[in-house]
């Protein structure tokens, strides 16, 4: 699984997750910011903050400038959280089309030290916005319909992701049990630790 991640092109995909993502946003009132989302203290304002922290790093990341933890905390929503979202969605799509996928990405906010090559860095992009994409349109209660595209996709990256680093304050929590036929969106977030 791993070497067929290694050799995918997730810009793409990527871009498809954004649309996604985004298209919840563009639902959320003002009113709604001090909701909460099925991520363990984060208001949708907290989450939605958090998306463009993540853009604005792995957008740093693609330029060779990761290792800067600044890069990954400063998002601000402004007074226009819509905008903010699409600002820093246009800012890490352009990074990543700018991008080798021959390049290391640095992420201090998956791993300390070291780096990882740009095809699987931008896999963990793609399925967070899918991911969180759920938890936004949970939290305000519109559906979340990803393609079946997105959902094969992302099942793929989420099957890698460790055990050790989940739970409380990390990216995913501990997976959550899912029954042999449950459709491909229960089993990713089940598999992300998202009770759907």
């Amino acid at each position: 699984m791993l070497s067929e991640l290694l050799n995918t092109d997730f810009r793409p995909l990527d871009r498809k997750a954004c649309d996604l993502y985004l298209s919840a946003v563009e639902q959320v009132r003002p009113a709604q910011l001090a909701l909460p989302t099925p991520c363990a203290d984060w208001t949708l304002h907290g989450l939605l903050r958090h998306q463009v922290s993540q853009d604005e790093g792995f957008a740093a990341a693609a330029r060779g400038e990761g290792a800067r933890l600044s890069h990954w905390r400063d998002g601000d929503l402004g007074t226009d959280h819509v905008a903010a979202a699409k600002t820093s969605a246009e800012l890490v799509t352009a990074a990543f089309a700018e991008a080798s996928l021959d390049q290391e990405f640095i992420l201090p906010e998956v791993r300390e030290g070291g780096g990882f090559p740009a095809a699987l860095a931008i896999s963990f992009h793609f399925v967070d916005l899918v991911v969180h994409a759920w938890d936004v349109a949970t939290a305000i209660g519109a559906p979340w319909e990803p393609s079946e595209e997105l959902l094969t996709a992302s099942l793929k990256v989420a099957a890698i992701v460790p055990d050790d680093g989940r739970g409380p304050g990390a990216s995913f929590d501990r997976p959550v049990a899912s029954a042999p036929g449950d459709a491909p969106g229960r089993r990713l977030l089940s598999l992300l630790g998202r009770t759907p």
